[in-house]
């Protein structure tokens, strides 16, 4: 099968590119947004240094995949879209913290969290944000993404995927090699300890 033969909701492959950095735009610009009100200062919430976090353009895309069922049924969406958010956010973490040893938010701050990775109050705006997007926002989006030409269409999707892979791996090495290092720092500190401690005995 040709990738650019496939389809997602009437867009090919380059205006789902286009449609996919939208919502990671708007995830970005709503996480810098909360960060602003919560500490008091900008902050950029993309992994790279490019205005993205392309974890909600990856989350909106899996929900339309498996909320396609029940997509006008907003009472249900709202409970599946909190649970399956949460979920996300949580499995999320995990793999931030196996990777990087650190997760980049914090909700110690707020009532009913675990471990400062999940809270009920996201758990809820979740909820929020799953019926706004399939109720509302993204039939506007859609509506842009196919107006636009595809003569402009193209050759953008491919500006956003080169633009934000290179950024991204170089980040993505930057900061693995980070923790490398800081693990090495770590384990050299252990040995230098046992070996002080044999002097000691």
């Amino acid at each position: 099968m040709n990738i650019f033969d496939v389809t997602f909701r009437g867009m090919n492959i380059n205006q789902l590119a286009v449609w996919f950095f939208i919502y990671s735009f708007f995830g970005w610009a709503m996480e810098c947004v909360v960060i602003r009100k919560q500490l008091g200062y900008w902050e950029n919430r993309g992994f790279a240094k490019l205005p993205f976090c392309v974890i909600y353009g990856f989350g909106v895309f899996i929900a339309f995949n498996i909320f396609a069922p029940i997509e006008n049924n907003y009472v249900a969406l709202y409970i599946a879209g909190a649970i399956a958010a949460t979920a996300f956010e949580f499995l999320t973490a995990q793999v931030m913290l196996k990777l990087f040893g650190e997760v980049w938010w914090n909700y110690d701050h707020l009532r009913f969290n675990y471990k400062g990775i999940i809270c009920l109050q996201s758990t809820l705006g979740w909820g929020v944000l799953a019926v706004l997007i399939f109720g509302v926002l993204n039939k506007i989006i859609e509506r842009l993404v196919l107006s636009i030409d595809m003569r402009i269409v193209m050759p953008l999707s491919v500006i956003l995927v080169v633009s934000y892979l290179t950024d991204f791996t170089y980040h993505f090495t930057k900061n693995l090699n980070k923790k490398r290092a800081s693990d090495a720092v770590e384990i050299e500190s252990e040995r230098m300890e046992e070996f002080a401690e044999i002097f000691r005995r």
